[in-house]
């Protein structure tokens, strides 16, 4: 015979095993859905965690796939080891619960500030530091992921604690709140958070709500479960869980100013949000060369851009010209070159954030380098995707001008896949050429002769040239890696040239047109011998070439 147990105290939580219905402020129907919701909350919050160090990482680091990947994998094994840690709070499942969620709140609304920070003033110191922000993205989805495991066993326990129901039944009722939440969670970043408030307060907000929903479900629905201190010491907590979260968004600002100063220096003069990119202009004045920032990869820099711009279209330009297709090159310099050329009837530039061009048109010290070029009544500007405008072209080009992110930015494979050149090809003149920028040959050699390999599987030959002279980026600041910034177009600031591929349907000649006013760093004996360096660098045998479902670049 089982000996029945002794009562609890008053106030104390029922022993293991034997919890019975819990003492609700409300009937058990109410408190259950409750309850549910509550899951709902939490589930949606959890998401934006995990695609708020997706995204930050990707900005922050680059190559979005491998950081997905590592915070994925990481979250949802910390969420199993979390699971079966929370098996030890079963007893005290509200106490438990209320000291997850405002644990999840503090951690994962800090989240984003905190890899900004490291990143902004410890990435370049060297040592430990210089992987500072991969080993703080892997602390943090650990961490994140133990506190989102713990939650489902104790709100499991909390649901039984309202109204015993078949362990089936309460899973599924549980996991059906979880994963619309969840859903809820992963439109809102995207498509409300990220847009309107950035990935700072975005992620502070919701901590914010992390820690009220949770705070209110247990000391709310389940304040009978608490002794008198538990209850004061989940009260306090919560209250500065709150406060740091709010004292943290009301900083936000300052603390991006100060965090933007220490990646590009003290004369970061103009930053926007460009669609989700961010985009950075420094210097253009008392002299200082105006650089071009997406992303925290330097797009241009004044110190060296004419040599990128006038190596990438005056090659291409060597024959018809009358219609020019700029993909890419939404601050106006490649148009600026283009523009050059007698007989160029119309320039048409496709560009995906639209910001970028009327930061183009309307910046002094950025118009005046573009000369002017988006006031020519001969250019005209779509914003769109490059390879949906492709896909959908009606018109033919002479010219088409990739000046595109480098191809070892994940977001950017598909624009160097064989896909995209084959619709490249299709909008192309008798007699059209295609001109790529390719990114480095000397830092990346691989990626420069696959996307060689790609262009040419799509049915156009080629003919490689390179360049060199490239401003260094960051690489001649103080505490900054050079690794990180990128040149023109995306490449890495630390390789020194830049690659480039001319293509077309027939073999072409490598030359500078004639009728083109005199370059300021291009001559005709500078690109041959430019184009026999590259050519003697090519891979033996050639490379396979990318496509959408098997890409072959790496960052």
């Amino acid at each position: 015979m089982i000996e029945p147990h002794a009562p609890a105290p008053p106030g104390a939580p029922p022993p293991w095993g034997v919890q019975g219905q819990a003492r609700l402020p409300v009937r058990p129907g109410v408190g259950r859905f409750l309850v549910l919701a509550g899951v709902f909350v939490c589930a949606a919050c959890g998401l934006v965690y995990e695609l708020e160090l997706v995204a930050l990482a990707s900005y922050l680091i680059g190559d979005s796939v491998t950081q997905a990947s590592v915070v994925l994998s990481v979250m949802v094994f910390a969420m199993g080891v979390g699971s079966l840690a929370a098996k030890r709070l079963r007893p005290r499942a509200a106490a438990g619960f209320g000291a997850v969620e405002a644990a999840l709140a503090l951690v994962g609304g800090c989240s984003a500030m905190a890899l900004y920070a490291v990143f902004a003033w410890t990435g370049g110191w060297g040592g430990l530091w210089a992987d500072g922000p991969r080993c703080l993205l892997v602390v943090f989805s650990l961490t994140i992921g133990l506190l989102i495991g713990a939650e489902v066993p104790l709100l499991m326990e909390l649901i039984q604690r309202i109204r015993r129901q078949d362990p089936g039944g309460a899973v599924a009722d549980l996991f059906a709140a979880d994963y619309v939440g969840a859903l809820f969670g992963g439109l809102a970043f995207p498509f409300l958070l990220l847009p309107q408030l950035g990935q700072l307060t975005g992620a502070l907000l919701t901590g914010a709500v992390n820690a009220i929903a949770g705070g209110a479900l247990v000391l709310g629905l389940f304040r009978n479960d608490l002794t008198r201190r538990a209850r004061w010491i989940l009260i306090v907590a919560n209250v500065v869980v709150l406060g740091l979260l709010a004292s943290a968004a009301m900083l936000v600002g300052d603390f991006e100013r100060a965090a933007r100063n220490a990646l590009y220096g003290a004369d970061a003069r103009v930053a926007l949000r460009a669609g989700v990119q961010e985009a950075v202009l420094t210097g253009g004045t008392h002299g200082r060369p105006l650089r071009f920032f997406l992303d925290g990869r330097l797009r241009f820099s004044g110190r060296d851009e004419r040599r990128y711009h006038e190596a990438l279209v005056h090659p291409a330009m060597n024959g018809p010209h009358a219609r020019v297709l700029i993909l890419g090159g939404g601050d106006g310099l490649a148009a600026r070159e283009v523009l050059r050329h007698p007989g160029v009837r119309r320039v048409d530039i496709v560009e995906p954030d639209a910001d970028v061009v009327r930061l183009a048109r309307h910046d002094p010290a950025l118009s005046a380098l573009n000369h002017h070029a988006y006031d020519d009544p001969r250019v005209h500007e779509v914003t769109a995707d490059a390879f949906s405008r492709l896909r959908h072209a009606r018109s033919t080009y002479d010219v088409v001008i990739s000046d595109l992110p480098d191809p070892c930015v994940t977001a950017a494979t598909k624009l160097y896949s064989q896909e995209f050149y084959g619709l490249a090809r299709r909008v192309l003149a008798p007699g059209g050429r295609l001109v790529v920028h390719a990114g480095p040959l000397a830092g990346r050699h691989r990626a420069f002769w696959t996307v060689d390999a790609t262009i040419r599987a799509a049915g156009l030959f080629t003919r490689p040239y390179r360049v060199g002279g490239r401003d260094s980026g960051f690489a001649d600041r103080p505490g900054r890696r050079a690794g990180r910034v990128t040149g023109p177009g995306g490449a890495a600031g630390s390789a020194g040239d830049w690659g480039f591929l001319l293509a077309s349907r027939a073999p072409a000649p490598l030359r500078l047109d004639s009728s083109c006013p005199r370059l300021r760093t291009l001559t005709q004996a500078a690109l041959a011998a430019d184009a026999r360096a590259a050519s003697r660098s090519r891979l033996h045998p050639p490379l396979p070439p990318s496509t959408l479902v098997h890409p072959r670049y790496t960052d």
